[in-house]
């Protein structure tokens, strides 16, 4: 049954907080790095790994996945997934050396690596295709929600009380949406009756893997992961290390940016749905190459041009995402999205794993403190950017 346009709004605006919290969970991490690289005495290659482990750890997760996301109703799959979630970012703030929060941070990459895909999914299943972009901009504005309040929030709290109270916060206010989820988005179960019960896993690889069309998509997300996953991790180390800028300013990088997104992300939206994801991503894109470059030079420049450079960062890296989600969604059947929005979360979450790995071993510090390298960094970042515009061009619209 179709949902009414308020049961449509209610459901939207709930997996936007789903999404809110687990970006949330994953982008805490960076702005955290000065205070978490003084108290355990780690270098960037091991900042690196805490970043990277989330994500390898989401990559296998949602690889596994892609074999059986589609056996499950999806609203009982995500509400699984963000209590195990809950309990990661719980465990994140209990522990008491670099081991046990990297296996925390393992542990919540395990249950957040699959539930944007899930989150997706329900999207792609209950939106029509006309009004999907639109849809899909309201969902990523968890993003957004995320840097304003999210992690500006968060810099505030460990300012405060330590790098431990933002997980316990977090925490906290994933119970809550937890509440919402469970009243406000609606069983999906459509898919199941075009199921073939009888696959085993292999065949269910197979189905999802011969598809030419499927493995276009998840290039296309891969590449705009590595993309920003070279830059994002380490903005903020190399703005305190190279450029000066308190630790304590940090907050108005991320809230200024993400503000911006408030508006930019229904507006690209309503561009992906009006002249087609096709056309509109590159122009999202080549426009992205602009702020990647400046803010990987860290240029010794006053507080309201790193804000302005902020808001261009925010607007065009992430904007990205909203024609390219769509296009994903828009390449596979009703009955095979799950696995490939799983299959794509994985090959997401490996690629911007292994470019903030890469990137952290690129860079270099050197006896006072600042970091080198990280103009390279911004170059491969854009030649990233262009691979992916050559992969989009070959992705066909099925549903």
């Amino acid at each position: 049954m179709p949902l009414s346009s308020r049961q449509e709004l209610a459901m939207l605006i709930t997996l936007m907080l789903v999404m809110f919290t687990t970006i949330a969970d994953f982008m805490i991490m960076m702005p955290l790095a000065s205070y978490l690289m003084a108290e355990f005495q780690i270098n960037t290659a091991h900042f690196g790994l805490l970043v990277s482990a989330y994500s390898l750890a989401a990559g296998c997760s949602a690889l596994l996945a892609s074999s059986q996301a589609d056996r499950f109703d999806r609203r009982h799959a995500l509400l699984f997934c963000y209590a195990g979630l809950m309990l990661a970012t719980l465990a994140c703030g209990l522990s008491n050396g670099f081991y046990t929060l990297l296996a925390a941070r393992v542990l919540a990459g395990i249950f957040g690596g699959v539930i944007g895909s899930i989150a997706m999914a329900i999207v792609g299943d209950l939106i029509p295709p006309e009004r999907r972009g639109q849809a899909m901009s309201w969902v990523m504005l968890g993003f957004s929600i995320s840097a304003v309040a999210g992690v500006p929030l968060g810099l505030w709290l460990a300012a405060q009380s330590g790098w431990r109270m933002p997980f316990f916060a977090l925490t906290g206010i994933c119970a809550l949406v937890a509440i919402a989820m469970v009243g406000y988005v609606p069983p999906v179960r459509a898919h199941l009756a075009a199921l073939n019960h009888d696959a085993n896993w292999l065949d269910n690889y197979r189905e999802l893997l011969t598809v030419r069309n499927h493995w276009w998509a998840v290039g296309l997300t891969a590449m705009l992961m590595i993309s920003g996953f070279m830059v994002i991790p380490f903005i903020a180390p190399t703005m305190v290390a190279n450029v000066g800028l308190p630790a304590s300013d940090l907050m108005y990088f991320y809230l200024v940016g993400g503000a911006a997104t408030i508006f930019s992300r229904p507006m690209i939206g309503r561009f992906t749905d009006r002249y087609s994801a096709k056309t509109v991503l590159p122009c999202l894109i080549v426009a992205s190459f602009v702020p990647i470059l400046l803010v990987t030079q860290n240029f010794k420049i006053g507080l309201p041009w790193h804000l302005a450079i902020s808001v261009l960062f925010f607007i065009f890296v992430s904007g990205r995402f909203i024609p390219a989600t769509t296009m994903v969604t828009a390449a596979t059947q009703p009955q095979l999205r799950g696995r490939l929005m799983a299959f794509n979360s994985a090959m997401q979450n490996f690629a911007s794993g292994a470019a903030s790995l890469f990137a952290g071993l690129l860079l270099t510090q050197d006896a006072q403190g600042h970091l080198h390298h990280y103009g390279w960094i911004g170059v491969l970042s854009c030649v990233a950017g262009l691979l992916a515009i050559w992969i989009a061009k070959r992705i066909q619209a099925v549903s």
